[in-house]
């Protein structure tokens, strides 16, 4: 986990609407080789994953890497296609759109990547990078392009006149405003921010976390925000759901999730952050060892060969989501027995 970060704006309250995107029991495998003459193997990066997002919600995706985070975000912006599963965006299912349709989803779902270097061409200038979508869509005139290029860049905080700028004249909090702009330049619905202030500084995360809360606010966008930290999301996201091994294990409103996390992994998490809480009280006893391999995930529950708190059903059953309040829920035997009986 990295250091604290620096106080961040709280994102405006989501209006009352349909969900923007349904996620429902998506899978994403690979098949790889075991040895240089090995027998095939499947990967399970992605292994049935349920989410929902809302217009103007920001939902954020958490765990630790080769929790399947980046997979499920490239499969939400159709960069790579699901093996099984629905992903439906504003009531069409994306993994049956082909050609103008799939382009025109992309429009509307725009994202933002971990490296601002390479995420940008380093050959074009600044003003180029952010007007590409706007050149593929064929937005507006050349004019009004150019209008709307230097518009964007004031918009995230840039002096317009950066545009004739190539990337490596600029710092690392100023290339992902530049990736940022380069979003927002279609009017998208959705952005998919995958990592997107893991590469920076700790003294420029803030920023550029302030930033995407404004915009949250200002236009009403959606954003799905991956990231391994919880300290980066607490007061970023309106929803949390926590990933490991492919699969959400718990998932809620963030201020809950924070306050009363049922998962021990969430809790292990919880406890990695290294600015207290003094109204916070875990039990979850910190994490150790390492994520096991997602080519040969353990039986039952996952999390069960590193969690403190395992008991011999977690080695033979897949634990089901509880739900332990309002749209709070958590994949686990032992906090599925503290709930009452009738």
């Amino acid at each position: 986990m990295s250091g604290q970060v620096q106080a961040v704006d709280r994102v405006a309250p989501v209006p009352a609407a349909p969900p923007i995107l349904e996620v429902t029991g998506l899978v994403k495998h690979f098949s790889t080789d075991r040895g240089l003459l090995g027998s095939g193997a499947t990967l399970h990066a992605v292994d049935g994953v349920d989410l929902r997002i809302h217009p103007g919600e920001v939902l954020a995706v958490v765990g630790e890497s080769g929790s399947g985070k980046s997979t499920l975000a490239r499969c939400i912006l159709r960069l790579i296609d699901p093996t099984a599963g629905r992903i439906v965006f504003d009531g069409r299912d994306v993994t049956e759109l082909r050609g103008r349709q799939l382009a025109a989803f992309r429009q509307q779902v725009q994202p933002v990547f971990q490296d601002p270097f390479s995420s940008i061409d380093p050959r074009w200038r600044v003003g180029k990078s952010v007007a590409e979508a706007l050149d593929a869509f064929q937005i507006g005139t050349k004019h009004e392009r150019r209008e709307r290029v230097l518009d964007l860049l004031d918009r995230v905080g840039l002096d317009p006149s950066l545009a004739g700028r190539r990337p490596h004249e600029l710092s690392g909090g100023q290339r992902q405003r530049v990736g940022i702009a380069a979003a927002l330049a279609p009017s998208p619905k959705l952005i998919v921010a995958d990592e997107p202030v893991s590469a920076l500084d700790v003294s420029v995360q803030a920023q550029v976390l302030n930033l995407l809360a404004d915009l949250q606010r200002d236009l009403g966008l959606a954003i799905v925000f991956v990231a391994h930290d919880l300290a980066v999301v607490e007061h970023m996201s309106h929803r949390t759901a926590v990933m490991y091994l492919g699969r959400i294990v718990e998932t809620g409103p963030t201020e809950t999730v924070f306050r009363d996390p049922r998962h021990p992994y969430t809790k292990a998490l919880l406890e990695a952050i290294p600015h207290p809480d003094p109204e916070r009280q875990l039990t979850g006893g910190g994490l150790q060892g390492e994520i096991p391999s997602p080519i040969a995930p353990p039986s039952g529950c996952r999390f069960r060969t590193r969690c403190p708190v395992a008991i011999d059903r977690c080695a033979t059953d897949d634990p089901a989501m509880t739900a332990f309040g309002d749209g709070h829920a958590a994949a686990c035997h032992v906090a599925a027995a503290t709930l009452p009986t009738d």
